[in-house]
């Protein structure tokens, strides 16, 4: 198979490409932003429509939070709607109402919370009647289903009265997730202690601040792959930070085993063609959704891989593994 050529100017003139904003990290600091009651100056939110559903139903408040095929606005506003002692139907596309959310909203009942089920236990549509008293300050969650149900406990833990002491059951997936969560709260001047396996969040204030969301690493992904599919070239992408808070960062690591070298500047990051390496295993618990990517890179140009930690993949929007095997 005859790879890519990128056309460039020259070896001096690498093409420049802007990202779009990171979602992982926009709707996140949105449920931040709504529990100091919009004080904060956000900046560069994402453009993807889960986060612009994010940003909608927050303005609106309506009765109804449809969050379409949104995973991560469906959990966190699950959360948001309890702590915030709102009435609240949950729902979403017939895709979004098959994705369970059980795990959460156990956690939620756990605490105070009042939630019912519309139609099958443990999945949206459901009923959120508020949190009016919190009966418990911890509680035990599986950490190897999704980690949004974590950091949907975690962003509401400093406004509950007694705080929330938060044991992770068993191996914990997408860690760095959580880090980013516990990360952008800090950054809004929150305390935690993570030790082992508990999280320990004491009832405090978030600080009104200004911030400016980081570009996406998981965009990043595809233009890593082009390179890595090309024969040479050269690209330059805007906006992303060595010291990321996205788990996705790990990109880096994986594609300068299959062809591409990553040089960081000040406001972004070159990507060089080198000769491939080789990879030979890769754990993505931390960072699932490379793995779509990455495993079409291999089959392109030729690599045998085995990829672990997919676990996560079957309850995405769509199940991801069989996608990846169709």
């Amino acid at each position: 198979m005859e790879l890519l050529k990128l056309n460039q100017k020259s070896a001096f003139t690498p093409t420049t490409i802007p990202l779009p904003s990171s979602k992982s990290e926009s709707n996140r600091v949105l449920i931040i932003d709504a529990l100091t009651e919009g004080q904060n100056t956000i900046e560069n939110l994402a453009e993807a429509r889960d986060t612009q559903t994010m940003i909608r139903l927050l303005q609106t408040n309506p009765p109804v939070y449809d969050v379409l095929d949104a995973g991560t606005t469906m959990r966190f506003l699950t959360a948001y709607a309890a702590v915030t002692n709102q009435n609240k139907v949950m729902t979403g596309t017939a895709r979004m109402c098959q994705r369970p959310i059980g795990i959460l909203v156990d956690a939620l009942r756990e605490i105070g919370a009042e939630i019912h089920y519309m139609n099958v236990e443990g999945y949206p549509p459901l009923a959120v009647h508020g949190l009016s008293e919190q009966t418990k300050s911890a509680v035990k969650i599986r950490g190897d289903v999704s980690s949004q149900y974590i950091s949907a406990m975690l962003m509401i833990a400093p406004i509950l009265p007694k705080g929330l002491e938060i044991e992770l059951e068993g191996k914990v997936g997408s860690r760095t997730y959580i880090e980013m969560t516990l990360e952008l709260m800090a950054k809004f001047g929150i305390n935690y202690t993570w030790e082992k396996n508990t999280i320990k969040v004491e009832n405090q204030a978030y600080q009104p601040t200004q911030f400016m969301v980081e570009s996406d690493w998981s965009g990043a992904s595809y233009w890593f792959s082009l390179l890595a599919c090309s024969d040479s070239g050269q690209l330059f992408l805007k906006g992303l930070k060595e010291n990321s808070l996205q788990g996705d960062s790990k990109v880096v690591e994986i594609m300068s085993k299959l062809g591409v070298k990553s040089s960081f500047q000040k406001d972004g990051v070159l990507l060089e063609k080198i000769p491939v390496e080789g990879l030979e295993e890769f754990d993505f618990t931390d960072c699932p959704d490379l793995a779509q990517t990455v495993a079409v890179t291999c089959a392109i140009i030729g690599q045998n891989a085995k990829f672990t930690g997919l676990e996560s993949l079957r309850i995405k929007e769509t199940d991801r593994i069989y996608a990846l095997q169709q």
